[in-house]
């Protein structure tokens, strides 16, 4: 068994702690929050000990494991402490407020040799990973341009502000939405290398942007745009999409459905000429147990597995994010 703690009861937080308290290789050791109520709750009706002092939790029930939820400016202080003590760890996203926060902790982990993890969980999602199979293939072609789109109903009136709209905790939709689809064009197709021009837009808060549009060069020398916007209140919930368009046809691809035009028979098994509709429902493993999507709950155990050694840590490391990191700077720092 792996024993893990968690750090930060909140939305993620919970969502972690109710996967990892059904996993079978996975004990519980510790949940650590600042809120009383949260707590005090915690110990009522699940079990598990609380504590509000991080640190106090971890020299105690001394975990394998840790999960870091608490928001983005903690990070870098939460992972270091644990990275120290020789803890595994897995923290949510983004990986850190500025690259120059995060370098350090990559070469932490690499010379203590602990599994990092951080929680882009698009790279579980099946369509996803059939578009990065299919590129990788090299089935499109040359790839010569891509769109890549997110969009939901985070802040949608004035004066809803949380700690994600406050730019020296959270980051603000740069930071909290846009990162999430700037990993995944990282890892489907190659990292950003060049912001050719970036606007970030205030639409309803005040500190921070509530809408991204960028003009992007990828290391492997290909264009495309990036348009993301939390003040979309025609999405129920937070949607990501990627188009690629290649010299053998084009991909349009969200976290639901596939789509796939090939313009010739030369393509893989599975597709024909003209367009091919796949489900995620058709590409995706099954899981032990389902919460809000089976990408939560692959992306810990292979984090668990990980751990164990029965799988290589190499997807969603702390090095993976930290290039993301980079990215989401450089597109700040065209804006400005």
């Amino acid at each position: 068994m792996i024993k893990v703690a968690l750090i930060g009861a909140g939305k993620m937080g919970i969502s972690h702690l109710a996967i990892l308290g059904a996993h079978p290789e996975v004990c519980v050791a510790g949940v650590c929050d600042t809120s009383k109520m949260v707590t005090d709750v915690l110990t009522k009706y699940s079990g598990y000990t609380c504590f509000s002092d991080y640190l106090q939790m971890v020299d105690k029930v001394k975990p394998d494991a840790v999960f870091i939820a608490v928001p983005t400016k903690a990070h870098a202080v939460f992972i270091k402490a644990m990275l120290e003590r020789g803890i595994h760890v897995f923290s949510e996203k983004p990986f850190c407020l500025s690259p120059e926060e995060g370098e350090p902790l990559v070469k932490l982990a690499k010379e203590k040799n602990l599994v990092n993890q951080v929680g882009y969980h698009n790279k579980f999602i099946g369509t996803f990973n059939e578009v990065k199979k299919i590129i990788d293939g090299g089935a499109l072609g040359e790839i010569h341009h891509f769109v890549a789109e997110s969009y939901g109903p985070v802040v949608i009136r004035k004066k809803q502000e949380t700690w994600r709209s406050d730019p020296a905790e959270g980051g603000g939709c740069l930071m909290d939405y846009a990162s999430h689809v700037v990993d995944l064009l990282n890892y489907l197709l190659s990292p950003v290398q060049e912001v050719m021009a970036s606007q970030l837009q205030p639409i309803f808060s005040k500190q921070v942007e509530d809408a991204i549009y960028a003009m992007l060069k990828l290391e492997n020398g290909v264009n495309g745009m990036l348009s993301v916007n939390w003040s979309d209140e025609t999405h129920r919930k937070m949607t990501t999409s990627v188009t690629f368009y290649g010299t053998n046809g084009k991909i349009i691809s969200d976290a639901n459905e596939l789509k796939v035009y090939f313009n010739s028979d030369k393509c893989p098994e599975g597709y024909s000429k003209g367009w091919t509709v796949k489900y995620v429902t058709d590409l995706t493993e099954q899981v032990d147990f389902y919460l809000r999507g089976e990408e939560y709950s692959a992306q810990i155990d292979y984090f668990i597995s990980a751990i164990k050694g029965t799988v290589k840590n190499n997807i969603n490391t702390f090095e993976s994010a930290w290039i993301t990191d980079k990215s989401l700077n450089l597109i700040r720092k065209k804006a400005n």
